[in-house]
């Protein structure tokens, strides 16, 4: 009988600290940054989006990075490229430059880039936004959509909020249904993310995706007419809980693993 009862608890202590560690990882975040190359021409691009494709995706990959997302908005290809990337950790995200600076064929496939000249360069500046993952979408999502790249649909949308109070609110209203809505409807959300570190605090970044622009339409005039939507948005905890909203489309480059 003592035995059978000292086996129960072991099984019992056994699946429990199964269990926290179960939840612990389900509960770990991720971090993503969000690279913006600002381009003069086309020259530019091309010598960039080489270098993205042959030598930095690469390498990234290497230094244990799971699948990169690049766009350019949707119309105008020359003047900017977007690359996300999402990290396991904040360890992960501080010592990527010297995990690749140590990578030789990063640095033999990726030269030209590295080693142009000063009246020659590849961009004319790279903002940086870091992100960390809401606890309604803890990691990122890649879209299973069906159309050729060049007419999807990314949307990237940042909602900037009066006060940092509110912008919690925001976030806060996202965790507690927004999302859940979103997913009903089939907005193929890829991620949602805090602001850490970037312009325009405080606020809230996230991506969505659609097989083209119609689609897209189609999909945001049924988020705004639907019952849950017009009611979770009318509860006055919700109220003025962003200031305003920046709305960028973007396409998925060829080599885009997102």
């Amino acid at each position: 009988m003592k035995t059978n009862l000292a086996r129960y608890f072991t099984v019992l202590l056994f699946v429990m600290a199964a269990f926290a560690q179960t939840s612990a990882l389900a509960e770990k975040r991720e971090l993503y940054q969000l690279k913006v190359y600002h381009l003069k021409d086309e020259k530019q691009r091309d010598c960039l989006e080489n270098y993205l494709k042959q030598a930095y995706i690469p390498a990234l990959h290497r230094a244990g990075i799971g699948k990169v997302g690049v766009f350019k908005p949707a119309g105008n290809a020359d003047s900017l490229i977007y690359v996300l990337i999402p990290f396991k950790s904040a360890k992960q995200f501080f010592s990527l430059s010297d995990n690749i600076a140590a990578d030789k064929n990063y640095l033999t496939a990726g030269d030209d880039y590295l080693n142009t000249s000063f009246d020659n360069p590849v961009f004319k500046s790279i903002e940086s936004i870091l992100m960390e993952s809401i606890s309604g979408m803890p990691v990122l999502s890649v879209p299973t959509l069906k159309s050729d790249a060049a007419d999807r649909i990314y949307e990237l949308r940042r909602y900037e909020a009066a006060t940092e109070k509110l912008h919690e609110n925001k976030i806060s209203q996202f965790n507690n249904g927004e999302l859940d809505i979103f997913k009903r409807l089939g907005f193929n959300t890829v991620f949602c993310g805090k602001v850490k570190a970037g312009s325009k605090l405080p606020s809230l970044v996230y991506m969505t995706s659609f097989e083209n622009k119609a689609e897209r339409d189609a999909h945001w005039k049924a988020f705004s007419a639907d019952s849950e939507w017009i009611k979770l948005n009318s509860q006055p905890k919700y109220a003025h809980n962003f200031l305003r909203a920046d709305i960028y489309l973007l396409n998925p480059v060829s080599y885009s693993e997102i």
